[in-house]
């Protein structure tokens, strides 16, 4: 069986992981799956793992903070998007697409529909949840603003679905990195991770200088390239160890003792999975809120910049309960991979 993956952004992170994991499983499981990109995206995640990408125009409407104006435009675009993806899809012969969040979803299904192919939706934003819904079986993900309702309307199967990640992120030992701790490292201090991905935005870099000048007995790393240069003067403090872009984040899962991050996409999953208790900081990328302590009650806790001392006290003091509500959902996400796999297979067969 042959599937096409329409991915929506340049390929570098985020919703690119997705579709990464998403095509090695299938893969995995004997399904020939390629990633779809737009014609400018530069694809560097995928082409540091030697993996080849098809072309077909995937025009973006801004995702969660998408606006009236910016969805219109995208619509117009989509037209001949649409009719590009269904000429790709028949040219490579697909026996079905996988449309990935935002305009990959978008483009992906309604190429599907005009080529008469089936199609499954992995949804996240209000938009692509609203199409996928109306189009065909949809997968929602917890950024979803529909996956904790009871009831989600569709005369399309519907199933939530843990963001997909790989499983070997449990697998990480930090005795593989603590040569790499510098000297202000105390083992004997608890250690807590302040991320936002790939990438360090301004409030994830403030919330944790803020916590640096109020606390010295706790070891604070941050992860990440800076978005601006006025980043690395906001970090610059005795108190904080800065890793910059690491690739033992697995390991460093290991050492610490409570994640705080952002509310959305693969590394609250991760770290979940790891059985991590963790503080969100809300608003940190572009004012985005998904509500995801709804979705892991117990494990995860809100903050903003302002109170995030307090959040994050709490979180250590209660470490053992909430690392207790994390193992709740650490088997669920990692069987994720293989729900969707068997989702796929139910809905998509080979001509």
């Amino acid at each position: 069986m042959k599937l096409l993956v329409f991915v929506t952004g340049r390929g570098i992170g985020g919703d690119a992981v997705t579709a990464y994991n998403i095509t090695e499983a299938l893969n995995d499981h004997g399904i020939d799956a390629t990633v779809v990109l737009d014609p400018s995206a530069p694809g560097y995640y995928f082409k540091k793992r030697n993996v080849e990408w098809l072309k077909c125009p995937i025009p973006a409407a801004g995702g969660h903070a998408a606006s009236k104006k910016t969805l219109i435009k995208a619509a117009f675009k989509s037209i001949k998007a649409a009719l590009a993806g269904r000429s790709l899809i028949k040219q490579q012969n697909a026996d079905g697409v996988i449309g990935v969040i935002g305009g990959g979803l978008v483009i992906g299904c309604l190429s599907a529909k005009l080529a008469g192919v089936p199609s499954i939706g992995v949804a996240a934003t209000p938009t692509d949840t609203k199409m996928s819904l109306m189009l065909n079986p949809t997968l929602l993900l917890p950024e979803s603003t529909r996956f904790t309702d009871d009831n989600v309307e569709s005369k399309y199967d519907v199933k939530k679905q843990y963001s997909p990640i790989k499983t070997d992120i449990v697998n990480g030992d930090y005795h593989n990195i603590i040569d790499k701790m510098p000297e202000n490292f105390n083992p004997e201090h608890k250690s807590v991770l302040f991320s936002s991905g790939s990438t360090l935005f301004d409030d994830m870099a403030k919330a944790a200088r803020k916590f640096a000048e109020e606390n010295d007995d706790v070891n604070i790393f941050i992860i990440g390239a800076p978005l601006h240069d006025g980043i690395d003067e906001i970090i610059d403090h005795p108190n904080i160890i800065n890793l910059g872009y690491i690739n033992y984040i697995k390991d460093l899962y290991d050492l610490i003792d409570l994640a705080v991050i952002t509310d959305d996409g693969l590394t609250l999953h991760e770290t979940i999975a790891c059985k991590l208790p963790v503080v969100v900081v809300i608003g940190v990328k572009y004012g985005r809120y998904h509500a995801l302590s709804k979705v892991f009650n117990g494990a995860v806790l809100e903050s903003h910049v302002d109170d995030i001392t307090e959040k994050v006290s709490y979180a250590l003091e209660h470490h053992d309960e909430m690392q207790t509500a994390a193992a709740n959902y650490s088997d669920g996400i990692l069987n994720g991979l293989n729900d969707l796999v068997a989702f796929v297979k139910k809905h998509i067969r080979e001509k």
